[in-house]
């Protein structure tokens, strides 16, 4: 297919591919999917080779934010049964962080629901990052913790943060559709800010909110223009109570070809693939590493995922390898200058905000429809951070 051949081409060569390029990605039939997939796929092994990174999720604070994301099961109104507590201290979060370095995450985000730090946060947040790097040698830290204020980046920076998500989510002209209480711009700012701090800048995009293919490739390209290190691609997860609990949109077959077009669109960036992937991609995960070079261990921020040691049995079975601690996660272009994870100034990868993974099972009678909502895969989080129960990393 000569799409595909122009696209490796590109990609090889970190040049950027035509919108129509893009679109035409989201098009193509599942007839070729595999060759979409094998395309990509030597674009991801130039620059990143076979290594897939870990990352692990720590929920410092959930539930009760006064912000009205439509995806988010933490949104104001929500009627989702989530865990719901206050800031963990800072040794109740460093514990949590163990558990998914044991498991082999190489970097921790630290997320925290609310519309953006208070200075008082941001104190204890930093608090929180000195205990976990004292606690866990060599161990990553992003934070995720909403809009910010100005300094605000810089004081994370001094208290040894290496990166900073906050993801678009959808395109600019849509975003409104979805959140009315802050703005894309109020997002692009808090990227920017993170940017100029010398932190690693991750932002990414959440798909299945109902958006078209032209949505789709505007908030790429738009990511592509901001130059984060990371780019998370988020499966919306229609969490009951939740605005969007009805669009189950997604099929294995898209949600591979949007991974795809991400990689074409950002051939030398870490692409990950985050929140509810064990919902809709399901047994076609091991296919979706032939895309991304980065996951999320374990469980997510309301919802959970599966074992980490399926995660990890994956990535074998699969012929891929775990990225390890001493390895730089970015190509030498990317990382030269930088610390040695390779970013801006610091860092790698982090965030997930909005879409959320989970797990299940159905036996082949039950099969559903490709797109049939599959309610019996969402599973609230109720065992790791915030509780009692250890984490399944």
């Amino acid at each position: 297919m000569d799409l595909l051949n122009t696209l490796v081409d590109k990609g090889l060569r970190r040049e950027t591919p035509t919108r129509e390029e893009a679109l035409a990605v989201l098009a193509t039939s599942d007839d070729d999917l595999l060759d979409v997939v094998a395309a990509a796929g030597k674009v991801r092994r130039h620059w990143f080779g076979r290594r897939v990174k870990l990352n692990y999720l720590v929920n410092l604070k959930s539930g009760l934010c006064p912000e009205d994301c439509s995806y988010c099961s933490q949104r104001l109104g929500s009627k989702a049964e989530i865990l719901k507590y206050t800031w963990l201290k800072p040794g109740q979060a460093s514990e949590a962080a163990a558990a998914g370095v044991a498991g082999g995450a190489k970097r921790v985000c630290l997320v925290a629901s609310g519309r953006g730090p208070t200075e008082r946060d941001v104190d204890r947040v930093s608090e929180t990052i000195r205990t976990i790097k004292e606690q866990n040698e060599g161990v990553e830290v992003c934070a995720c913790l909403g809009l910010l204020s100005d300094g605000q980046a810089e004081r994370l920076r001094e208290a040894g943060a290496d990166a900073y998500n906050h993801n678009l989510n959808t395109s600019e002209s849509t975003y409104g559709d979805i959140t009315t209480t802050h703005t894309y711009a109020d997002r692009v700012d808090t990227v920017n800010k993170a940017h100029a701090a010398g932190l690693s800048a991750c932002s990414g995009l959440i798909a299945g909110m109902g958006e078209s293919d032209e949505d789709l490739v505007d908030v790429v390209f738009s990511l592509r223009e901001l130059d984060p290190d990371s780019v998370p691609v988020n499966f919306l997860i229609p969490f009951e109570g939740t605005p969007l609990a009805k669009e189950w949109n997604l099929t294995p077959q898209r949600c591979l070809r949007i991974l795809a077009m991400t990689r074409f669109v950002c051939p030398d960036v870490e692409v990950r693939i985050a929140g509810g992937r064990e919902v809709h991609l399901r047994t076609m995960q091991p296919l979706a590493l032939h895309l991304a070079n980065s996951i999320f261990l374990g469980d997510y921020l309301t919802s959970e995922g599966q074992a980490g040691k399926a995660d990890l049995d994956m990535i074998a079975d699969a012929g891929f390898e775990v990225e390890g601690t001493g390895e730089v996660t970015l190509p030498e272009h990317r990382a030269v200058g930088r610390d040695g994870c390779g970013s801006h100034g610091g860092g790698g990868v982090c965030g997930s905000a909005g879409g959320e993974g989970g797990c299940g099972s159905t036996t082949a009678e039950e099969a559903p429809a490709a797109n049939e909502a599959r309610t019996d895969l969402v599973a609230v989080r109720r065992r790791g951070a915030g509780t009692d129960l250890a984490p399944n990393a």
